[in-house]
């Protein structure tokens, strides 16, 4: 589904910018560097890829990007940054224009997790059609049958319980000392 709806969606605009991103984040308290750096980085791109009102909504970041602006922490972000983005259906896209060969490698790993993700989704859809009805019952006398079982335990375990704590009140009485009671 989403491989089809990314053919639907023509592309308006892409582009290719240096975002200067110092001149923002020299305004704030160091411990603020980085929202700022991200901010700044979204005005820029709803400036140059004209969106409607400037809408900083409508500016979407790339997962990795914002990564790689925070890869050296709160304080000292990126002072500039080479994005490309790619304006479809109003909303703009971020995403690293150079990508680093360390980030090339986790964008692979995403790509197999989401790929086997997809492949057990895909079978675990096909398996249920393949039951029949002799299974269904199964099943579901099977359920009957657990949850049957697992209400005796749950009943079994409060009458354990119920008896073990009136043994515990018994141990935790002082005892009684005859000397002073004289």
């Amino acid at each position: 589904m989403v491989e089809a709806k990314k053919t639907e969606e023509k592309i308006e605009l892409q582009r290719e910018y240096v975002v200067p991103m110092r001149k923002g984040f020299l305004k704030v308290p160091c411990y603020k560097k980085a929202n700022k750096a991200i901010t700044t980085l979204k005005e820029f791109i709803a400036k140059h890829m004209k969106v409607e009102n400037r809408d900083l909504s409508k500016v979407k970041l790339d997962n990795y990007l914002n990564n790689e602006i925070w890869s050296r922490g709160i304080k000292n972000p990126l002072h500039k940054i080479k994005v490309k983005a790619t304006k479809k259906g109003g909303i703009v896209y971020v995403e690293l224009a150079d990508v680093p060969d360390y980030v090339k490698y986790k964008m692979q790993k995403a790509e197999k997790r989401s790929s086997k993700v997809q492949k057990t989704e895909e079978k675990a859809e096909a398996k249920p059609e393949e039951k029949s009805e002799e299974a269904k019952k199964e099943e579901k006398e099977d359920d009957k049958s657990l949850q049957e079982k697992a209400l005796k335990e749950n009943k079994a375990e409060a009458k354990a319980q119920k008896h073990t704590e009136a043994v515990k009140h018994e141990k935790n009485t002082t005892p009684r000392r005859n000397v002073l009671q004289r």
